[in-house]
C-alpha cells in the first residue's frame, strides 16, 4: 500500500509487520512524504528511507525473520539507507540489546546498547517535556510506553536528548548516527511533526 501526497519528493517505507505504523504514515504524509507499507522484500524496492515503528520488538524481529525481511533490511540500512526508529524501532536499529531474548535479532546499524523496558512496564508509561535543541527551541513533548533507553553509545553517536529529572535523569532517549535516527519515545502519537520533518531533511540531504 503506497500513499503519495501531492508534491511528495521522497518515498518512505514504513515497516508494517506490527505496531503503530499507521501513525507514522500519517505523520510522514502530513510532512509531504509518500509512504509505502513494507511487509515483503518487494515492498523495499525504490524506497528512499525506512521508518521502524513502536510496538513489540521481539514480535517484530520474529516476523521479519519469518517473512525473509531481516537480511534485506540489514543490507539496505548498513548500505546507507536513512532510517528512523521509535521505541521498539530504536531496539530494532541497535547493534546490542540488554534485557531481550538471547536469540533476539536486530537490523542493527546504530552503535548503541539499548535496555528494553528500561522505564518499567505498561503501567509505568509517562509523558514529559524534554529540551532537544536539534529539533527546535521549544521542548519536545514525549510519550514513553514500555520504552527503552540507550545504556551505552559509541563514539560516532550524537546524543540528541536525555531525561532531565527523576530516577532516570541523564538517560539517553534520542540519538543520531549519520543517516540513522532513533528515539525512545513516540512522536507519532503527539501531533508534533518536528522529528519527522528532521528525519525527512536527513533523507533529502542524502538524496
Amino acid at each position: 500500500m503506497t500513499s503519495v501526497p501531492a508534491g511528495a519528493d521522497v518515498l518512505v517505507g514504513v515497516l508494517a509487520l506490527q505496531g503503530d505504523f499507521r501513525e507514522h504514515e500519517h505523520a510522514l504524509q502530513a510532512c509531504g512524504a509518500a509512504t509505502r507499507r513494507v511487509r515483503t522484500v518487494e515492498d523495499l524496492e525504490g524506497i528512499d528511507a525506512l521508518v521502524v515503528p513502536g510496538g513489540e520488538s521481539t514480535t517484530m524481529s520474529n516476523l521479519a525473520l519469518r517473512w525473509g525481511l531481516m537480511q534485506p533490511l540489514r543490507d539496505l540500512v548498513h548500505g546507507g539507507l536513512p532510517a528512523y526508529g521509535s521505541c521498539a524501532g530504536m531496539i530494532m536499529l541497535a547493534d546490542r540489546i540488554e534485557g531481550g531474548r538471547l536469540d533476539q535479532e536486530t537490523i542493527g546499524g546504530l552503535d548503541v546498547t539499548v535496555l528494553r523496558n528500561a522505564f518499567g512496564r505498561q503501567v509505568d508509561s509517562f509523558e514529559a517535556d524534554i529540551e532537544m535543541p536539534a529539533f527546535g527551541a521549544e521542548p519536545v513533548h514525549t510519550v514513553f510506553i514500555r520504552a527503552p533507553w540507550v545504556e551505552q553509545a559509541g563514539p560516532g553517536v550524537e546524543v540528541l536528548g536525555t531525561v532531565p529529572a527523576g530516577p532516570a535523569a541523564g538517560k539517553i532517549v534520542a540519538v543520531r548516527q549519520g543517516r540513522l535516527l532513533a528515539t525512545s519515545f513516540h512522536p507519532e502519537l503527539t501531533g508534533d511533526a518536528r522529528i519527522h520533518r528532521y528525519f525527512l531533511e536527513m533523507v533529502r540531504e542524502q538524496a
